[in-house]
């Protein structure tokens, strides 16, 4: 079974992340290469950190060499945003990154890419699915690694510098070596290191890196810069008298912050402060775009811009293709991914640090101290997360309750409407927030709510929870 998510093919390493089915996937690829007659572009390919990567990516190759296609390999552990960029920046059709992102230690997988460095949109993960569904193993054409680099068809390459050459062009370089800011940095033992060191070093910034190890177990916590995995860092920024905390996850696709008190910055503030920021202070305008459960607070923000925000489902490419529609200014997410027009189209969590680095050399004021001029102009708004495994049967029963049956519980808030385009949400009159929904990347039913108080979020979401007898 081999089976695209929000966030491409995922699975457990041994399980379903095999040999042979990464070889089904690259063949059923090929063959809607060929099919497209887009044989003469090549094929970009980067990996992660993650355990079996690097051999997973010459899997890979030697299926598109033996289908006479050529594949660009990038030969360091890549960012996927670099990745992204790559296939951008080379005009080819296609892509892939062996990388399952911030999942856990037991899992790996592949995202497809397409034209433009953006992830692949539903129908082509769907007609690469259709693809594989007509294939066997014995339908597979390989050439061996070493005999397509020697003939050509497999290149090797290396884009690191052409990326981050792109990043310090958007950068008001000067500003940042004007201030000097003295950094931490957490890559979460991932891939995110070289190039984000490399681009603050640069501008003249200092920078402590810890984490930075190849751990593939990724020293035992989950590679998602989070309140809780983050701890240790927020801990010795203020130890260390840092002016910023910054964290990556596994391909650094996104990003986690800390301020100088060591206060954990929500990735939902992450945005408003970007968004914020690119607006008023670099005078970039137009609207932005958020998925179904990230912060209303980017709502009210356009709106005293003057501008629009438009609300998608979760996964990244709903975010790229609505920005792409409005030509919108940022686009995010609340679990830490964003992107800004003119860069890629996918998440960048290295772009994204960069320009918060530049952000609190232009303001001059720590983080929380922006984000409270905001509050007070827009009102608070505080999000609570809940998320929880579920058995085949679980998942049935809660379908049928939240999608069939269209059962909710009794709120103490008034409901304004519901909507089910992503999940089940309910928008208050209050102007918060409930959302059920099921991970498109594991086996998990995630609740997210936003009220004005954390305290009023928590009792919502208990509310739900035991309605659906979580």
């Amino acid at each position: 079974m081999i089976k695209f998510g929000t966030g491409g093919f995922r699975a457990i390493i041994g399980d379903e992340f095999t040999k042979a089915n990464i070889e089904l996937l690259t063949q059923g690829l090929a063959n809607k290469i060929k099919r497209e007659e887009l044989q003469n572009y090549p094929v970009v390919i980067g990996f992660d950190r993650r355990f079996l990567s690097t051999t997973a990516t010459k899997w890979c190759a030697q299926v598109l060499a033996g289908n006479g296609i050529e594949t660009q390999v990038i030969t360091e552990q890549a960012p996927t945003p670099l990745i992204m960029f790559t296939i951008k920046n080379n005009h080819t059709k296609y892509g892939l990154a062996v990388t399952v992102s911030h999942n856990p230690a037991e899992y790996n997988g592949i995202k497809v890419f397409t034209e433009g460095g953006r992830d692949a949109a539903e129908e082509v993960t769907d007609d690469i699915e259709a693809e594989i569904a007509k294939i066997t193993a014995k339908d597979v054409k390989i050439i061996e690694y070493d005999i397509g680099r020697e003939s050509g068809i497999i290149k090797e390459i290396n884009p690191q510098n052409s990326y981050i050459d792109k990043i310090l062009s958007i950068l008001d370089v000067e500003k940042i070596k004007e201030c000097q800011p003295k950094i931490l940095f957490d890559p979460m033992y991932g891939v995110g290191k070289t190039s984000l060191q490399t681009i603050l070093i640069t501008c003249r910034c200092d920078i402590d890196v810890i984490h930075d190890r190849h751990d593939p177990l990724f020293g035992g916590r989950l590679p998602s810069p989070t309140n809780d995995t983050l701890r240790r860092l927020s801990l010795m920024v203020t130890e260390g008298g840092y002016d910023i905390g910054i964290g990556t996850d596994g391909d650094a696709d996104r990003i986690g912050l800390v301020d100088l008190t060591g206060k954990f910055i929500h990735p939902n503030d992450i945005l408003v402060l970007l968004y914020y920021y690119l607006h008023e202070y670099k005078k970039w305008k137009g609207p932005v775009v958020r998925n179904i459960a990230t912060t209303h607070l980017l709502d009210r923000l356009a709106e005293s811009f003057g501008e629009k925000c438009y609300e998608v489902p979760v996964g990244f490419k709903h975010i790229s293709s609505k920005m792409d529609d409005t030509d919108a200014l940022i686009g995010g997410e609340s679990s830490g991914g964003l992107t800004v027009r003119g860069h890629i189209s996918g998440k960048d969590g290295i772009y994204a640090a960069a320009l918060l680095v530049e952000m609190l050399c232009v303001i001059g004021k720590p983080f929380a101290e922006i984000l409270e001029d905001i509050y007070k102009k827009l009102g608070k708004s505080e999000m609570a997360e809940f998320d929880v495994k579920f058995s085949k049967q679980k998942k049935e029963e809660l379908k049928d309750i939240l999608f069939s049956k269209k059962m909710l519980p009794s709120f103490p808030i008034e409901i304004d409407k519901v909507s089910y385009v992503d999940g089940c949400k309910v928008y208050f009159k209050n102007g918060g927030w409930i959302i059920c929904r099921f991970s498109g990347t594991e086996p998990l039913i995630r609740i997210f709510c936003e009220q004005e108080s954390i305290e009023k979020a928590n009792v919502l979401i208990q509310i739900m929870k035991e309605f659906l007898g979580l």
